[in-house]
């Protein structure tokens, strides 16, 4: 896979001296990692730690008349066999509602079943054991009596009068609905020139991250304290569940997370079997461990993108877009996931549809409803891929209805880059895009025009290759308006705590963290550009509730935006401090100062002045010598939420050019473009690895990844021989490209990049698929993943 990058020169607005902002720095943890050296729970021993595994229902649906555990208890190595009524004394159940998601509803959760077992894989009992072996061994002891019950397993018929209702007391299996009409929807449709509809289906899919899910708890008797390491992306929303739901008080707690292993939405939830090891641990008044193995994480990890979108648009000759309509209808698993839930997937996919273009007249309604498969929940990109497919996908199909160019129909109805700010006919709010920039430059990195010469070459012998074009928008940057309002205690605003040491160098500790995204390195980058110093003196401290400020950890592409402006302006207080303190000892005026490498210098000449070593010495240890009444503070805490605007939404376009095969409908890959707007870029590098990332996983969900299910809600490819991911060979080059509009609500105008390249890679790949297959008269594609066989049936040749 070749990469070619078009890198930004760093923003003259924040080239302080010193300034590593827009540079491509190398990660400060690479050399640890690629060592050998990093940390993972897996690692972790503990003295007295003892292992759990859970017994799993083999039933999608089935009632728990009886568990016979007394083999097991007597196996060896055996510690304890809990079952879910016993767990259910220690730790409360959990609902997954939030209040601004109007009539959301799901039923309590378990750490492990009670009474039912509602998925294929969910805990019914749990074996605590000296070792994972001796644990698994003896859960093969357990004798349960289930009583199988029907199972509910396709949406389209969840809300029939005769399928069961998964919860009776909830009423019917309906978790979520929300409707919105904008503009004068049928009256556009009745002028239109032409309108397109049809289905787009989106294969259930989910993370595989390289680490697996882990966790060790501790609990400690003598102090009264929990001790959890965990590999999550959100180490004080875990702290403040653990503690709520064991009935602690939140200093009780403590939530260390070292190195992850990735994560991509995936460990950002709360999952039944982790609650379960906190509360074991507890119990049994010992370290407990469990690390999912990968059979486990097929049916436990959070699932996504389970969705069947009914889409319209309404198109006049000239190309103007008049109208856009969706049902989405979307099954989840037999709960709504905690604490985020189950219903912002389609949430988002309302609120984004048609959102790049300027169309007032939209009508969007999504539905959720339960079902007996696994949860489902946020995944990379939560709700993007979904809406930029349709509403890309609708685009195309417009284009083709009259006869214009695709990329015509787009610059026609995007949004003018002057037109800013704007309220979508969704009523999200944009602060600046840049869609026209970014798809200028987009065709001028392809050489748009000598593209579709060389496509038409290509046919004219045979060979059949497509275009694909997707605009994109991206929530980032999130404030209290995503969980907040909902009454979530999910914290929107990060903070950061940046001190002096005594040698000179800086300790930030930071609530962001760090699953592989390059989090350090920008949280480094900042503090070191804004105070002064050379980014070998900055160490960064993150993923410990004790000794970092209150923050959301890292999500929603809010580390950059978020946590690094936190710790920006921590560094520009922290200099401001150190000013004062030097200034006291050099009988100066603070304002007649700089730090610059390391050093205080006359802001005007550059005289250097004194060290911040000296600096240190006589603040930490001669104060007597600073003058009478003056106390140094070699420390600064600040903290950060947007304010101006609910989201930070970043934009961009992205192309595919590929070649399918029509007698065995295989498709391959050439050349992939993504032009992004992501503001002020701190890290060019860090940036496009984001990006490249999110495009490959983007294409994985839509030409390979799949969860399949059988009518009795079976998982059929549970495995990593069956399951496909993408791999390296398979992708094609890629180039990518920047446009720079930093928001306004914040000093360094960081947006979010992490989720960029998954929203908009599956729409363009369906584009340019169809574009390859129209001449030949093919049915659209649009149910991913695009498999050859479904390839071959869209030719009508199997």
């Amino acid at each position: 896979m070749k990469i070619v990058s078009d890198l930004p020169s760093p923003l003259t607005a924040l080239d302080r001296p010193n300034s590593y902002i827009g540079r491509a720095v190398p990660r400060p943890n690479l050399k640890r990692l690629t060592q050998g050296r990093a940390q993972y729970v897996s690692d972790l021993v503990l003295p007295r730690m003892a292992h759990v595994a859970y017994l799993r229902s083999p039933f999608a649906h089935a009632r728990i008349k009886h568990i016979d555990k007394s083999e097991a208890e007597k196996a060896r190595g055996v510690i304890a066999v809990v079952t879910g009524p016993e767990l259910a004394k220690v730790i409360t159940p959990w609902v997954g509602v939030l209040t601004h998601l109007k009539g959301i509803k799901s039923a309590p959760q378990y750490a492990m079943a009670v009474d039912r077992a509602c998925w294929q894989g969910e805990a019914v009992c749990a074996v605590v054991a000296r070792t994972r072996a001796e644990a698994e061994d003896a859960c093969e002891l357990i004798q349960v009596d289930y009583e199988e019950l029907t199972p509910v397993t396709d949406p389209e018929t969840a809300l029939d009068a005769s399928t069961p209702v998964i919860h009776p007391d909830l009423g019917d299996n309906l978790t979520f609905e929300r409707s919105l009409d904008a503009g004068e929807v049928d009256k556009a449709f009745a002028q239109s020139d032409a309108v397109v509809e049809t289905t787009f289906i989106f294969g259930r899919h989910t993370g595989v991250t390289n680490e697996p899910r882990s966790i060790v708890a501790d609990w400690n008797t003598g102090d009264q304290r929990l001790t959890v390491y965990q590999g999550t992306q959100a180490p004080h929303m875990m702290q403040n569940l653990f503690a709520k739901h064991l009935g602690l008080e939140e200093h009780q707690v403590r939530v260390i997370t070292k190195d992850v292993g990735g994560s991509f939405g995936v460990k950002v939830h709360t999952y039944a079997d982790e609650m379960a090891v906190v509360a074991l641990s507890k119990l049994l008044k010992r370290p407990i461990k469990f690390v999912a193995d990968r059979l486990e994480s097929f049916v436990t990890d959070i699932h996504a993108r389970d969705h069947r979108v009914k889409g319209k648009i309404g198109i006049n000759k000239d190309g103007t877009i008049t109208a856009f309509e969706i049902d989405d209808l979307t099954g989840i698993g037999p709960y709504s996931v905690y604490p985020r839930t189950s219903g912002i997937e389609a949430n988002q996919v309302v609120n984004l549809v048609g959102g790049p273009y300027a169309c007032p007249n939209y009508r969007a309604r999504a539905r959720v409803v339960f079902q007996n498969k696994n949860v489902m929940c946020q995944y990379r990109a939560v709700g993007h891929p979904i809406a930029t497919a349709v509403t890309e996908g609708l685009v195309d199909l417009a284009a083709a209805k009259i006869g214009m160019d695709p990329i015509e129909v787009r610059k026609k109805n995007l949004y003018a880059d002057d037109a800013y700010p704007v309220t979508a006919a969704s009523g999200i709010k944009f602060e600046k895009l840049s869609h026209h920039a970014a798809t200028d430059k987009l065709l001028r990195m392809m050489d748009y025009k000598a593209l579709r010469a060389n496509q038409a070459a290509a046919r004219a012998n045979g060979i059949h290759r497509g275009i694909g074009f997707a605009s994109f928008i991206e929530v980032t940057n999130p404030s209290a308006a995503f969980y907040g309002v909902g009454g979530a205690r999910i914290s929107a605003q990060d903070g950061a705590t940046v001190k002096l040491d005594a040698t000179g160098a800086i300790f930030c500790h930071t609530g962001v963290s760090e699953q592989g995204q390059g989090a350090e390195a920008v949280i480094a980058q900042c503090v070191a550009s804004s105070f002064g110093v050379s980014l070998d003196k900055v160490r960064v401290i993150m993923g410990d509730t004790d000794n970092t400020p209150y923050g959301g950890g890292t999500w929603a592409s809010r580390a950059a935006g978020i946590g690094g402006e936190a710790a920006w302006q921590a560094g520009k207080a922290l200099r401001e401090n150190v000013l004062a303190a030097a200034a006291s000892i050099l009988q100066a005026k603070p304002d007649d100062l700089d730090i610059n490498n390391g050093v205080v210098v006359d802001k005007g000449t550059a005289k250097e002045r004194i060290t911040l070593s000296e600096v240190a010495r006589i603040c930490y240890f001669r104060p007597d010598t600073l003058p009478p009444g003056f106390q140094a503070e070699l420390v600064a805490t600040r903290h950060y939420v947007p304010r101006n605007w609910p989201f930070s939404f970043t934009n961009g376009i992205q192309a595919s050019y590929l070649e399918v095969d029509v007698d065995t409908g295989f498709i391959k890959l050439l050349k992939h473009w993504c032009v992004e707007d992501c503001g002020t870029v701190i890290n060019p590098q860090l940036v496009d690895e984001q990006i490249r990332g999110g495009i490959v996983q983007g294409l994985g969900g839509a030409l390979f990844e799949n969860c399949l299910y059988d009518e009795r809600g079976q998982m059929l490819n549970g495995n990593m021989a069956d399951y496909l991911v993408p791999m390296a060979m398979e992708m094609p080059d890629m180039e990518i490209g920047h446009v720079v509009s930093p928001t306004a609500d914040s000093e360094l105008g960081a947006k979010g990049a992490g989720e960029a390249g998954t929203a908009g890679a599956p729409a363009c790949v369906m584009n340019a698929i169809n574009d390859a297959l129209r001449p030949l008269g093919a049915t659209p594609m649009t149910e991913m993943p695009f498999t050859p066989g479904r390839v071959l049936r869209a030719l009508g040749r199997v």
